[in-house]
C-alpha cells in the first residue's frame, strides 16, 4: 500500500493536514514529502471518524479507494491512530481538537487502534474497509459496557510466576502467564509499562509500599489491561506515568485491591467500557483528571469501596457510568472537587444514571486543595463535595460532607458546553446526608426546571440554593413551586469563571503519599481472579472515620 499525506486545495489544507494538527512540528522529511506530493486532478472524498474517550465513531467505515479518512479528537483525553502490524499509516498523539488525515488508495481492510487506550482488536480500535473486500460490518458501535454479558468465572490455576526469580521483568512474567496464574512481584522499583492481554491473570506485589512501578514521567500507563477478562491487580504502587496508574478497558470482570497510584498524568485507577468490577482498599492522588474513574458502562455492575482520594482535580469522575454502580464507604478529601458523576458526549452511553453514592466522607474539597493537581477543563465544579452533572436517578444517601469551598451537594445540568448535547439532571434523590460549612450552599440545584423531579429529604444542613430546598423539592411529592423562580438561586456565572479559582499544583509536584495498608498474607494468599463484585446493602454501610 502506498502512503502519502493529502495534497489538497489550500482551503482544505488549513483544517486537514497532519502537520498543522500535530502536537509538535513535523520532521523535515515529513515536510518535504508534503511539498513534493502532486495535487490530484480533483479533490478527494473526505470521511471523518470521531475519536472519543475511548472509542472511534464509527468503529468501522467502508470507503472507496482514493478516500481521505480524517480522525478528529473530540474527546477530553489525548489519543492517537496506530495501524495494525503491516500497515503504513498512523498519527502522533493528538490532543483535543487536533486531527490526522490519510488517503487510502488501495483496496483492503486496515485495522488500527489507539495505543494509549487499546491494542489491535481490543479496547479502542477500529477498521477502514477500502473497496469491495467482502467484509460485512456487524454492529461495531456497540460498547462492550452495554452488552451485559455474564460475569467471568475463571478458576485459579495454582501456578505462581515469581518476579524476578522466574522472569526478570513484570511484562516478561505476564507474557508467560496462562489464565488463572498468579504473577507475584518482589519488592523493588520496576521501570516499565505493563500490558495484560490474557484472561484471568492475577498480578500481585509482595509489599504494596515497596513494590513500585515507576513511569519516570515518560512511560504512559503503569498496568494496562486490554480486553482481558477477569484480571485482578493487587498490592502494588504505580507512580509517575504520563497517563494512568492502573487501567482496564473493554473487559468483563476487573478488580483492583490495595493499590496506590500517585503523580500520574491523567487518571489514577481507571476502568472504561467494562463491566463487573471492584475497586477497593486503594489510594489515588495527584491526578489532573480524577483519582478514581469508571466510565462508559450501563449497567456497570461495579463497586468502589474503602478508597481514599486526595490532591486530585476530581476524586471520582464517572462519565456515562450507569446502573448497578455503588460508590461507598470511602474518603474524598482535599481534591479540587470530590465525587462528580456526569453525562458527556465524548464517551458513549450518555446520559449517566442510576448510581448509588452512600456513606462516604467528603471533606475539604476546594478549601484544602492547594496541593491538588488542576485541569481547567474540569474546574467549573471546583469546590463541590458531590456534584451530579447531567445525571439522572442517582441516590446520594447518608454521606458526611464538610468544608466544601462552594457547594456540598450540587445537582446540575450539562447545559451543552464544549459542544456537548444538553443533559438535564432529573430524578436524583438527596437524602439523609449531613452537610455543613459549605462556602456557598450546603445543598443546591443549578438551573432547575419544574419537572426535573430531583428531591431532597432528611438532610442535616444550614443553607440551600434555592432557599428552603427540602420544602420546595420534597421526596415523594411534586415540587411545591417552580424552583427556577424561587428565591436564593445560584449565580451560575460565578462557577464558569474558573480563572478566579486557586492555581493548584502540577501533577509531578503533588505530595508523595504516606504508607498505605498492605494486603494480608500477600506472599502466601491464593490467587483470586476477578468476577462479579459483592454489592453492599445500604443498611450495612458505615461512614469511615
Amino acid at each position: 500500500m502506498r502512503t502519502r499525506l493529502v495534497a489538497a486545495p489550500l482551503a482544505l489544507l488549513v483544517g486537514l493536514l497532519v502537520v498543522a494538527a500535530s502536537p509538535r512540528p513535523a520532521r523535515a522529511s515529513e515536510a518535504a514529502a508534503v511539498s513534493a506530493a502532486a495535487a490530484p486532478a480533483s479533490a478527494p472524498e473526505f470521511v471523518t471518524v470521531d475519536v472519543r474517550d475511548n472509542v472511534f465513531t464509527p468503529k468501522t467505515i467502508e470507503v472507496e479507494p482514493g478516500t481521505v479518512v480524517r480522525w478528529v479528537n473530540r474527546g477530553r483525553n489525548t489519543h492517537n491512530v496506530k495501524p495494525d502490524e503491516g500497515f503504513e499509516f498512523g498519527s502522533r498523539n493528538l490532543t483535543k481538537g487536533q486531527s490526522y488525515s490519510f488517503e487510502f488508495e488501495e483496496p483492503g481492510t486496515f485495522g488500527y487502534f489507539c495505543s494509549l487506550h487499546g491494542a489491535p482488536g481490543k479496547g479502542q480500535f477500529g477498521a477502514v474497509v477500502v473497496g469491495d473486500t467482502g467484509y460485512t460490518a456487524e454492529d461495531d458501535d456497540d460498547a462492550l459496557g452495554s452488552r451485559d454479558d455474564p460475569a467471568p468465572d475463571i478458576a485459579a490455576s495454582g501456578r505462581v510466576i515469581d518476579v524476578p526469580k522466574d522472569a526478570k521483568t513484570i511484562q516478561g512474567a505476564v507474557d508467560r502467564a496462562a489464565p488463572g496464574d498468579l504473577v507475584l512481584i518482589a519488592p523493588g522499583v520496576y521501570k516499565e509499562a505493563v500490558t495484560v492481554a490474557t484472561d484471568g491473570v492475577v498480578l500481585r506485589g509482595v509489599d504494596r509500599n515497596t513494590t513500585i512501578l515507576d513511569g519516570e514521567f515518560r512511560r504512559e500507563n503503569g498496568v494496562k489491561v486490554v480486553g482481558a477478562d477477569g484480571v485482578a491487580i493487587e498490592n502494588l504502587t504505580a507512580r509517575n506515568y504520563t497517563f494512568n496508574g492502573f487501567y482496564w478497558t473493554g473487559v468483563l470482570g476487573y478488580r483492583g485491591s490495595y493499590l496506590t497510584a500517585y503523580r500520574n498524568g491523567d487518571y489514577g485507577i481507571y476502568a472504561f467500557d467494562s463491566q463487573w468490577g471492584t475497586i477497593e482498599h486503594s489510594y489515588a492522588s495527584g491526578s489532573p483528571d480524577s483519582g478514581f474513574y469508571i466510565g462508559q458502562c450501563n449497567p456497570c455492575h461495579a463497586v468502589i469501596d474503602d478508597v481514599l482520594a486526595e490532591h486530585n482535580q476530581l476524586g471520582y469522575s464517572g462519565s456515562n457510568a450507569s446502573g448497578d454502580l455503588h460508590i461507598v464507604q470511602s474518603v474524598w478529601r482535599a481534591n479540587r472537587a470530590g465525587i462528580v458523576p456526569n453525562s458527556f458526549d465524548s464517551e458513549a452511553l450518555a446520559p449517566q444514571q442510576n448510581a448509588v453514592i452512600a456513606a462516604n466522607r467528603v471533606e475539604g474539597n476546594g478549601t484544602s486543595s492547594d496541593r491538588a493537581s488542576r485541569s481547567d477543563g474540569f474546574d467549573v465544579v471546583f469546590g463541590s463535595g458531590i456534584a451530579v452533572i447531567g445525571g439522572s436517578d442517582n441516590q446520594i444517601i447518608g454521606n458526611e460532607i464538610t468544608d466544601s469551598a462552594t457547594v456540598g451537594v450540587a445537582i446540575a445540568p450539562n447545559p451543552g458546553l464544549l459542544g456537548n448535547t444538553p443533559y438535564q439532571a432529573t430524578g436524583n434523590v438527596v437524602r439523609a446526608n449531613r452537610v455543613q460549612r459549605s462556602g456557598v450552599a450546603d445543598l443546591a440545584v443549578v438551573l432547575p426546571a419544574p419537572d426535573d423531579a430531583n428531591c431532597f429529604a432528611g438532610n442535616t444542613f444550614t443553607s440551600s440554593a434555592p432557599t428552603g430546598i427540602e420544602t420546595l423539592l420534597p421526596c415523594g411529592a411534586p415540587a411545591t413551586a417552580d424552583p427556577a423562580a424561587a428565591p436564593g438561586g445560584l449565580d451560575v456565572a460565578t462557577f464558569l469563571d474558573v480563572d478566579k479559582n486557586p492555581p493548584g499544583t502540577p501533577y509531578k509536584q503533588t505530595p508523595v503519599p504516606p504508607k498505605q495498608p498492605n494486603m494480608a498474607k500477600a506472599k502466601r494468599a491464593k490467587a483470586r481472579t476477578a468476577g462479579a463484585p459483592v454489592i453492599p446493602t445500604l443498611e450495612s454501610l458505615v461512614v469511615p472515620k
